[in-house]
């Protein structure tokens, strides 16, 4: 290789990660951030109008969308509709993080509605979500409801961040907006067992979002999602089995119309077995991506959840 030719490559490759860290601050920063400065009514409409905008999320857009079409079977107006969704999905996830800390009680009285009641405060519990809709304004509500809950999050020190700096500086944050939101610290999810059992015992709550890819975790069960076989952690799921743990799902979704959200709140049965339990809290998630699929934001890392491929049942 000549030495012009390898000048060549790395101004290239210098100008490539020039422009990902110009997406990465106009994606997780400047466009998110206009929701603690503007009206949220207003900020909503923009939102609208820029989901229409094919180079929005594209990186993204371009992992999710045959997923989604291959497994809802989506016409071409429909994938075109669910694309729009999604991207306007992505980024009021993205805005909560600037607009939780700019927003009070009252925004949350105004703009959020509830559907059923926490688990009562000083009782041990544990607090289940999935990657659907946007979650910080739930986190907000069940610390005011007097949860103490810790939410498991997994370490930054992963390949996704590395050589993406403006990346990292958002997950941190967001990950620091999670534990302004319940007032208490998170839980590593590769800690020692221990300090979970220690919130327990303390009768705090312990959240977890339950989605998350089998090659993530250290032991996973089989649930039916969509028609087909998925894998899922089971760890906690099988803690809260042993132990007889009040086990809580909730979800806050969004109203892409209007940009308020909704809370729902629903306690589910004790389970003698964690296939069952697992059974019951992944029913709530198949049935919320058939009512409103673009609000899923795990299309993209479908295929580490299905065991085989094949369409929605």
């Amino acid at each position: 290789m000549s030495a012009v030719s390898g000048w060549r490559q790395r101004g290239d490759a210098a100008r490539h990660a020039l422009r990902v860290q110009a997406r990465d601050l106009l994606e997780l920063w400047l466009l998110p951030g206009l929701a603690a400065l503007l009206p949220w009514r207003w900020c909503f409409a923009l939102y609208r109008r820029l989901a229409r905008w094919p180079w929005l999320y594209r990186a993204k857009l371009e992992l999710a969308l045959p997923q989604a079409r291959a497994r809802l079977q989506l016409s071409e107006p429909q994938w075109r509709e669910w694309a729009q969704q999604h991207r306007l999905v992505t980024l009021v996830d993205h805005a909560d993080c600037f607009l939780s800390r700019t927003r009070g009680a009252g925004w949350l009285r105004r703009h959020v509605e509830v559907r059923g009641a926490w688990p009562a405060p000083g009782e041990s519990a544990v607090l289940c979500t999935f990657h659907w809709g946007a979650g910080t304004w739930a986190l907000r509500h069940a610390r005011q409801a007097g949860m103490q809950a810790h939410k498991l999050v997994a370490g930054l020190d992963t390949p996704a961040y590395r050589g993406r700096p403006v990346m990292l500086r958002y997950a941190r944050t967001r990950l620091a907006m999670v534990r302004h939101a319940l007032g208490q610290p998170t839980l590593d999810t590769s800690a020692p067992l221990r300090a979970l059992l220690q919130c327990l015992q303390q009768r705090h709550q312990v959240l977890a979002v339950m989605d998350v890819p089998a090659d993530e975790v250290s032991a996973s069960c089989e649930v039916e999602l969509l028609g087909e076989t998925a894998l899922m952690p089971r760890g906690l799921l099988r803690l809260a089995v042993q132990r007889r743990l009040p086990v809580v799902m909730f979800l806050c979704g969004i109203d892409l119309a209007s940009g308020r959200r909704w809370i729902e709140i629903e306690t589910v049965p004790p389970h003698d077995e964690v296939p069952a339990l697992a059974a019951a809290l992944f029913a709530h998630l198949d049935a919320a991506i058939r009512a409103q699929p673009a609000q899923w934001h795990f299309w993209a890392q479908a295929p580490r959840f299905w065991q085989r491929a094949g369409p929605m049942a």
